[in-house]
């Protein structure tokens, strides 16, 4: 049987099945199924598809490739039965050959299974094996096959190289004429790879001139040269050391995951735990990125510099303050600011995210990280120049990290209250996609596995109740708001100027605790300590010293020292004493001694202060440097602006415009199950248009209809109130002829609107140029 008319005779529920689990098969829709079934049996098409197979299911194709032509069922499965290690190939040999024919890769009933066109060029090296001798033998010349046929087949007749195949047919006899060194070599190739690489591979050799073991195999054809310098073993050849087997060891169901086991309760709220410390220090990140921003690098990224400070302040390693930056970036929360030199700054989105619950905070992040494209594992390693890959950097970037994550939790799902071993999950992830091992999908399956616990998707190994709602595409944040910490508003001041925070606190009192004081350890308690710099930064961003002292009264579990009520009071009393302006810059301040202080100070001659009056001094520095450097002297000015108000500095508050530019790779999904029909329905409309069109209706000679002006448009006007198709002749801009199936739908202004079954699609048509109409 055709695949073209397999594929025709499908029902439409098997051709909805197909384009859904191929998708890229209508995209765009054919214009009929002998088009469907050509793109099918393209390469790219084959190769995809045939990368979503399991070990098992690709083994029963590289079975079938083996064979040249129809197989029966029964001898496919005795086959199988050979390569199996343990076990039978029932019930799984049926399931993957329905699988197989729903992909449209094997069609054909039992009695006569094949693969679809194309599928044998795909597959160079089947299970491991090398090409048939016809074709191994394809670029040796002539005489040098006549030769090598009449040593290995005398008397045989035909060309060196159909002789020498029908030899290999039966490779027996050849193999059995060896040395045990030449065996030897020939078993090095036999499970593959098939090639090899030896000095002089294209010399002539007779079978009586052969000395050394690789000259017996080239001389009997139990290797053929490809190279100067490399060999292949012929498919057949392969196949008698094999024993018949296609396969060695093979495993109809998935190996099993090994591992050590855990109460899921206990890995639940581990992860629970490890969700909400990953929340805290995004927003512990954005908060101090509002004040302190790092710039962008150049080239893009963020400096090694920072990184280091920010693994500091967020006190994590720094492949997991590289992963809180990478996921806040692909969130949306942080992103780049500012023209030449940018800045990395929190974004609007980022004060949308904060107000919600921990638990929706929690579900936004992991689903960026799953679903994200770049891979913060990468940070540190060095490229192909062997410069390093920073965090930020458009060089993290890799399109198969999200389909390998999305991958290894599935298998973290199969197992619940299991923690499978690194081995036993890259093992299992070899059986279910075998065409994409390699070294780089490796290395993404370990960062999954190291990031799925940083995040909370894992507990102990284990993946969590709520990690497995999100991967399954259900609602995660029911399932872990009730394992969250209840977050406390107080706080309990000591009088060593610390205050120590019996759990997590609310997210405002945790923002205006990071801006009043300075984290000093971290763990079950949180230990904060005010200091004069912590005290003025508040100041600085417009806090008063009553409205200090009274969120520290309301908010504390414990009376209020009076050494933290002193510290503030006197922070507060000499904070904007010293007023900056610009003159350039100037200072103003009230006490003259207190400005003779800071003309007599060694550190301000670089300011280059000029005294106008006992009270102000000019600068020519700006207000921002003049500012900063009489902090950095030990007084405590403040920024006025020209009507001599003070400017109060939002630190916490800024922002950069725009969302952040990560892009975000959708794992892929099959069309809608409306539009698999609505493409099924194009197909079969378009596939009789082009069968109609190779015998048309009223035609008998094969000719386009032609029809008077008059009668083509009665025959039109009628066709669009019976609401029937009719067949059609139109002549083209350039005068050829063509012929279509068309439903009128209307007429006006000199043209027929009308949808062309022929292209699957509604166009419009000149009447003028319809040189004749019939039915259909």
């Amino acid at each position: 049987m055709e695949f073209t008319e397999w594929i025709r005779g499908r029902t439409d529920e098997q051709l909805r099945a197909l384009v859904t689990a191929r998708p890229e098969l209508i995209t765009p829709v054919p214009a009929h199924l002998e088009g469907l079934a050509a793109r099918a049996s393209s390469p790219s098409a084959i190769a995809r598809v045939l990368d979503r197979l399991d070990r098992f299911t690709l083994a029963v194709v590289e079975t079938l490739a083996v064979r040249s032509g129809p197989i029966r069922k029964t001898a496919l499965r005795e086959l199988i039965a050979a390569a199996l290690a343990a076990g039978k190939p029932e019930p799984a040999l049926t399931a993957a050959l329905d699988r197989l024919r729903e992909l449209a890769l094997v069609y054909g009933p039992d009695s006569a299974l094949d693969l679809a066109p194309g599928v044998r060029k795909v597959l160079d090296d089947p299970a491991g094996l090398g090409p048939p001798a016809d074709v191994a033998f394809r670029h040796h010349p002539p005489e040098q096959l006549d030769e090598m046929a009449d040593d290995v087949a005398p008397g045989t007749t035909g060309s060196g190289r159909e002789r020498l195949a029908a030899a290999l047919a039966e490779p027996g006899p050849l193999v059995e004429g060896v040395s045990a060194e030449a065996r030897a070599a020939l078993e090095q190739l036999v499970w593959g790879p098939p090639t090899g690489r030896v000095p002089n591979a294209r010399r002539e050799v007779s079978i009586a001139s052969a000395r050394s073991p690789i000259e017996q195999l080239l001389a009997r054809g139990l290797l053929a040269a490809t190279g100067e310098e490399s060999v292949t073993l012929p498919r057949e050849v392969g196949l008698h050391l094999r024993g018949g087997r296609v396969h060695r060891d093979l495993l109809a169901l998935p190996p099993a995951l090994e591992g050590a086991a855990r109460d899921q309760k206990l890995a639940d709220r581990t992860a629970a735990g490890q969700a909400f410390a990953f929340v805290r220090a995004v927003e512990e990140l954005c908060e101090r990125w509002s004040i302190e921003p790092p710039g962008v690098l150049r080239t893009g990224g963020l400096g090694v510099r920072d990184m280091k400070r920010t693994a500091s302040e967020l006190d994590l390693p720094e492949w997991a303050a590289a992963l809180v930056v990478e996921v806040a970036y692909a969130a949306g929360l942080i992103a780049a600011g500012g023209s030449v030199d940018g800045e990395w700054l929190p974004t609007a989105g980022y004060d949308l995210w904060r107000v919600r619950s921990t638990a929706d905070r929690w579900v936004a992040l992991a689903a960026a990280w799953l679903v994200m494209d770049r891979v913060p594992g990468l940070v540190g390693e060095r490229d192909d120049r062997d410069k390093p890959l920073n965090a930020l950097h458009p060089d993290l970037r890799r399109s198969s990290a999200a389909g390998v994550r999305a991958a290894t939790l599935g298998v973290l799902a199969s197992a619940p209250g299991l923690a499978p071993s690194h081995d036993s999950v890259l093992g299992r992830l070899a059986w279910e996609q075998p065409r994409r091992r390699g070294p780089l999908r490796e290395q993404l399956t370990e960062f999954a596995l190291r990031e799925a616990e940083q995040l909370g998707l894992t507990g102990l190994g284990a993946l969590s109740g709520h990690g497995r709602a999100l991967a399954g595409g259900e609602e995660a944040a029911p399932a872990l708001a009730p394992l969250l910490p209840e977050p406390v508003d107080h706080v309990l001041l000591q009088a060593d100027l610390t205050a120590v925070a019996p759990g997590p606190l609310t997210s405002e009192l945790n923002r205006w605790m990071t801006l009043a004081a300075d984290v000093e350890s971290k763990g079950g308690a949180t230990v904060y300590r005010f200091s004069e710099s912590s005290i003025r930064r508040a100041l600085d961003a417009g806090q008063a010293a009553e409205e200090l002292l009274a969120m520290l009264e309301r908010h504390s579990a414990t009376p209020m020292p009076q050494a933290l009520s002193y510290l503030v009071s006197d922070v507060a009393r000499r904070h904007g004493r010293i007023r900056v302006g610009t003159a350039s810059a100037y200072i103003r301040c009230d006490d003259p001694a207190l400005l003779d202080q800071i003309t007599a100070d060694r550190r301000s001659a670089a300011l280059r202060l000029r005294r106008l009056a006992p009270t102000v001094i000019a600068s020519r520095s700006s207000r921002a440097v003049l500012v900063d450097s009489l902090r950095a002297m030990g007084y405590a000015p403040v920024p006025e602006s020209l009507d001599g108000d003070v400017i109060i500095s939002q630190l916490d508050s800024r922002r950069t415009e725009g969302p952040a530019p990560a892009r975000q790779v959708a794992p892929p999904t099959g069309p809608e199950p409306g539009v698999a029909a609505a493409a099924v329905r194009a197909l079969r409309a378009g596939d009789a248009a082009h069968l109609s069109r190779r015998e048309p209706v009223g035609s008998p000679d094969g000719q386009v209809p032609r029809t008077p002006a008059t009668a083509t448009i009665s025959i039109l006007q009628d066709a669009i109130r019976q609401g029937v198709r009719v067949w059609i002749g139109y002549t083209d801009s350039q005068g050829n002829a063509t012929s279509r199936i068309l439903e009128p739908a209307r007429m006006e202004g000199g043209y027929l609107t009308a949808y062309d079954e022929t292209r699957a699609a509604v166009h419009r048509f000149a009447l003028h140029r319809i040189t004749g109409v019939s039915g259909v």
